[in-house]
C-alpha cells in the first residue's frame, strides 16, 4: 500500500469509525443525560434512536449525493458537519435540544459513512480492496461496540457533555487532512429518489416509536396501531423501489447474487450481533452488579482483538475469497454465543472474557471479508448507493437489535427493571435474577438464528 493510500484511508476509517461510536456511545450516559437535562428515560432513548433512525434512512440518498457531486466533497461536508453539531450536542441545556442537534449530527456521520466505501473502491483495485476494507469496517464495526465502553468511561470520569465534545478536536484534524489529501476521482449522472427516502423514514420512525413505547408502556393501543401502519409504509416503499426508475439501490446491481446475499448477511449479522452486545452488558451490570465503567473495561479485549485482526482478515479474504473468510467468522460468532449461553448467575467472569475474545476473531473475519464482497460486485457508477446501502441495512440491524435486547429481557422481569438495568441504574438479585437470566437466554438463541441466517 503506498504512502498516499494509506493517508487516504486512515482518514476514511476515522470518519467511519466516529459514525459507528456515536451511534452507540450515548447507551451508557442515559440515566445521567436524563438526571441532568430533566428528562424520563423514554424520552432519552431517542437521543439514539434518532441518530440510528437518520443514519439507516439516508445513507444510500446521501451515497448518491456522492457519486453526483463529487464523493470526497460529500464526505468531507460530512465531517464539517458531524464536528460542528457534536459541539451544539455537547452545550445542550435541554433534551429536546440535543435530540435535535444529534438528528444534524446524524446527517454528518450518514455522509461520512455513505461515501467512505465508495472512496475506497476508488481509490484501491479489486484485488487489494479486501484489506482496505478491512481497516474501513474495522471502523464501523469497533466504533459502535467500543462506544459502548467509551460511554462508560468518559461520562464516569468528565461528564456525558464530552462523549460530544471529544470529537471536535479528531474531527476539526480530520477535516483538515481530508481537503488536502482526499480528491474526487469521478462523478456520475444520477437522480435523487426523494419519494422512496420519505416513506422509509417515516415507516421506521413510526416501528421504533411503537418499540419505544412497548418498551416503556407494554403493548398499548397506540403501539399496536404505529406498528402495522409502520410495516404498511415500508410495503410502499418497496412497491415504489420497485416501480421507480430512480430506485435508492440500482436492481440490475441487486440482480446480482453475490451482492444481495452479501447485503442480506449484513444485515443479520448487525441484528444478531449487536444484540448480543446489549445482552450482555444488562447481565454484567444486572445481574453480576458492575458499574457501567467495570462492564465496559472486561469486553474491551474482545474489541482490541477485533481492532487487531480486522485488517489481516481483510488480506486474506484478497487471497482466498470473501466467501469463506464471512462465512467462517459468522461461525465463529455464533460459537461465541453458544459460549454466552453458558453463563449463570455465578459464573466466572472469565467466561465472559473467553466469548469477548472469540466473537472479536468472528467480527475481525466478517466484516472486512463482507464489505469487499459487496464492492467488488457493485458497478463503479453505483459505488456510492450500494455503499451507502450497506450502512443502511447495518444500522437498521443495530435499530433492531437496541429494541430486541430491551424487548426480550422485558418479558422475563418487569419493563420498568430491564430499563433500569439496561441503563445501568438497577439490578436484579433472586428468583428474579434467575427468570431474567431466563430472558437473556431467549434473546441470545434469538441472536444465534440471525446469525445462522447471515
Amino acid at each position: 500500500m503506498e504512502r498516499s493510500q494509506r493517508i487516504k484511508l486512515s482518514i476514511l476509517v476515522l470518519g467511519t469509525l466516529m459514525g459507528g461510536l456515536d451511534s452507540t456511545i450515548v447507551i451508557l450516559a442515559f440515566p445521567v443525560i436524563a438526571e441532568e437535562l430533566h428528562s424520563d428515560l423514554l424520552t432519552t432513548m431517542w437521543v439514539i434512536l434518532i441518530y440510528l433512525l437518520i443514519v439507516a434512512s439516508l445513507t444510500v440518498q446521501l451515497g448518491r449525493l456522492g457519486d453526483i457531486f463529487g464523493r470526497t466533497r460529500m464526505f468531507n461536508f460530512g465531517f464539517g458537519v458531524f464536528t460542528v453539531s457534536s459541539f451544539f450536542c455537547g452545550i445542550s441545556a435541554t433534551i429536546t435540544t440535543l435530540i435535535l442537534f444529534r438528528g444534524v449530527q446524524a446527517v454528518g456521520g450518514a455522509l461520512m459513512e455513505a461515501n467512505s466505501g465508495a472512496i475506497i473502491a476508488d481509490i484501491f483495485p479489486p484485488g487489494s480492496r479486501g484489506a482496505a476494507f478491512g481497516y474501513n469496517s474495522l471502523g464501523w464495526t469497533v466504533g459502535a461496540t467500543l462506544g459502548i465502553v467509551l460511554g462508560g468511561v468518559i461520562t464516569t470520569f468528565f461528564g456525558w457533555e464530552y462523549i460530544f465534545f471529544i470529537n471536535i478536536p479528531i474531527g476539526i484534524v480530520a477535516l483538515y487532512l481530508g481537503m488536502r489529501y482526499l480528491k474526487d476521482v469521478t462523478r456520475t449522472p444520477a437522480s435523487l429518489d426523494i419519494a422512496g427516502m420519505v416513506l422509509l423514514t417515516a415507516g421506521l420512525s413510526l416501528i421504533s416509536y411503537a418499540a419505544v413505547e412497548f418498551a416503556g408502556n407494554g403493548l398499548t393501543t397506540l403501539s399496536m396501531i404505529l406498528v402495522p401502519l409502520g410495516l404498511l409504509l415500508i410495503l410502499i416503499f418497496a412497491w415504489h423501489e420497485l416501480h421507480t426508475r430512480t430506485p435508492m439501490v440500482s436492481f440490475e446491481s441487486l440482480s446480482r447474487p453475490i451482492l444481495k446475499y452479501s447485503l442480506l448477511a449484513a444485515f443479520f449479522q448487525s441484528l444478531g450481533y449487536l444484540a448480543v452486545t446489549f445482552l450482555i452488558t444488562m447481565y454484567l451490570q444486572g445481574i453480576r452488579g458492575l458499574s457501567p465503567l467495570d462492564a465496559a473495561i472486561l469486553l474491551t479485549p474482545g474489541y482490541v482483538m477485533g481492532s487487531v485482526l480486522g485488517p489481516y482478515m481483510g488480506r486474506l479474504s484478497d487471497r482466498i475469497g470473501a466467501r469463506v473468510v464471512a462465512t467462517t467468522g459468522t461461525v465463529v460468532i455464533a460459537v461465541a454465543i453458544l459460549i454466552y449461553l453458558a453463563i449463570r448467575v455465578d459464573t466466572s467472569l472469565n467466561v465472559v472474557l473467553l466469548a469477548s475474545f472469540v466473537s472479536g476473531i468472528g467480527t475481525s473475519m466478517f466484516y472486512p471479508a463482507n464489505n469487499s464482497a459487496i464492492m467488488a460486485n457493485a458497478k463503479m457508477e453505483d459505488y456510492g448507493s450500494v455503499s451507502g446501502a450497506l450502512r443502511m441495512v447495518q444500522n437498521i440491524g443495530v435499530l433492531g437489535s437496541f429494541v430486541l435486547a430491551i424487548t426480550v429481557a422485558s418479558a422475563a422481569i418487569p419493563r420498568a427493571l430491564a430499563f433500569e438495568v439496561f441503563t445501568g441504574t438497577s439490578q436484579v438479585v433472586g428468583h428474579v435474577a434467575g427468570a431474567f437470566i431466563r430472558g437473556i437466554d431467549a434473546a441470545l438463541v434469538v441472536s444465534f438464528l440471525l446469525l445462522i441466517l447471515a
